[in-house]
């Protein structure tokens, strides 16, 4: 009899627990993935982020830019592909420099200077296959508010991401570990109630050029005139003082409106394109850039080139553009103190833009590279459209036009009345 007795209790015993094993959730718990971030010095980190390698396939295309006989494509967070344009027929991918964190470049009398997780870095381009002196002035652009995460690193799907004691300024992320817990539902709410997972705020964030610098697009954030360089972020201005081309001095930031996404100069005036309008500054004194004027017109992603007395603006809807069409915008600026809106012409998707002579060129997105005679602004009948290629950002060259696509580099030579290709370098 105490052996049955013995029996039954060994048996409901095995029954609770196995039933506590196969369904928590009666009780309350559940099962939840949490990842852990491999981490390592921030210094060393960032000195690693800077390579030079042979030339590899781009990820994600970025803006352009042209120096010499050369052209700089960035590809997004990852670096800059180098290519040598000695023969724009047939143009050769030469090296490749990895530079994490980065998106912009500028380049004067061979010093290339670029962002890098909010920091400036410079670096000698005199010989390019063998760059060396590079330097990195911290946080000179921006300061970094959330922790550095490398580009290759990828981000494991999990419940909630622990960072623990993790310090943002000294410490980099270069992997993650995950393994599962578990918890009444009420325990992780309160633990991990907000991630940095769920807010994303670690989601992988005159105008020709003088004879000493290099030339970029209209969608980009670095600008050097004379001796100085400008770089814009969100709501700001950076200001450089680079007469010393190897030691740049960090001068006093201008804050502006938020959303500033662009920089363009015509003499001693700065244009900058934003979410919310395009904003002018006198930059007659280059060390202290002063507001002007502003032309606002809603909310679209606004890239913006000067020639003469007109601004040409190119708005671009949807996704978190916010508005819901996409034009260009032709401002009359010969009251420079009264910018004045003329006329909108209707695009699809506009990107990049830039003025040779009389011709505008207008990346409108996936509807192609669009080309228009501007001797008559603001009328502009169009000369050219090439369709069936997505374009990007486009540079206006003395010699050849040159546009960045997806993962494409085309050129065009200037004809008469239109352009006509020469060259398509398949990048990836």
């Amino acid at each position: 009899m105490k052996k049955n007795h013995f029996l039954i209790l060994s048996f409901f015993l095995l029954s609770f627990i196995a039933c506590n094993d196969s369904d928590d959730s009666l009780l309350g718990y559940n099962e939840y993935v949490i990842a852990t971030p491999l981490t390592t010095d921030l210094i060393n980190f960032k000195e690693e982020a800077v390579e030079v390698t042979d030339p590899v396939d781009i990820v994600q295309s970025g803006k352009i830019y042209a120096y010499k006989d050369y052209i700089f494509v960035n590809d997004l967070g990852r670096g800059v592909h180098v290519l040598d344009n000695t023969n724009p027929e047939s143009p050769q991918k030469t090296i490749f420099i990895k530079l994490e964190g980065n998106q912009d470049i500028s380049i004067k009398n061979d010093r290339l200077y670029a962002d890098s997780y909010g920091d400036l870095v410079v670096m000698d381009i005199s010989d390019i296959n063998n760059i060396g002196n590079v330097k990195r002035i911290e946080n000179a652009i921006y300061q970094q508010f959330w922790c550095t995460v490398g580009f290759d690193v990828e981000w494991p799907t999990a419940d909630a991401y622990d960072y623990g004691d993790l310090d943002a300024n000294r410490e980099a992320i270069v992997g993650w570990e995950t393994k599962k817990v578990r918890m009444r539902e009420s325990e992780f709410n309160e633990k991990y109630g907000y991630t940095f997972a769920e807010d994303g705020a670690l989601a992988n964030s005159d105008a020709s050029p003088s004879s000493d610098s290099g030339q970029g697009g209209s969608l980009a954030r670095f600008r050097i005139v004379g001796d100085y360089l400008y770089a814009v972020e969100w709501s700001s201005i950076n200001v450089f003082d680079i007469s010393d081309l190897d030691a740049p001095e960090v001068l006093e930031e201008v804050y502006t409106s938020g959303g500033i996404e662009t920089i363009f100069n015509q003499g001693d005036l700065l244009f900058l394109g934003g979410t919310r309008g395009m904003y002018i500054y006198d930059i007659s004194e280059p060390a202290t850039p002063t507001f002007v004027s502003d032309f606002e017109h809603g909310t679209a992603c606004d890239p913006v080139v000067v020639d003469g007395n007109y601004a040409y603006v190119t708005l671009r809807g949807g996704n978190f553009c916010g508005a819901t069409e996409s034009g260009l915008f032709i401002v009359d600026i010969s009251d420079i103190q009264n910018p004045e809106l003329k006329v909108i012409y209707p695009m699809d998707d506009p990107y990049g833009l830039g003025i040779k002579d009389d011709k505008l060129f207008i990346c409108d997105g996936a509807s192609g590279l669009k080309v228009y005679d501007k001797s008559n602004v603001p009328d502009l009948p169009q000369l050219n459209h090439f369709e069936n290629i997505v374009t990007f950002d486009v540079i206006p060259m003395e010699e050849q036009l040159l546009m960045i696509g997806d993962g494409i580099l085309y050129q065009y030579e200037y004809l008469n009345n239109e352009i006509q290709l020469i060259s398509q370098l398949q990048l990836n």
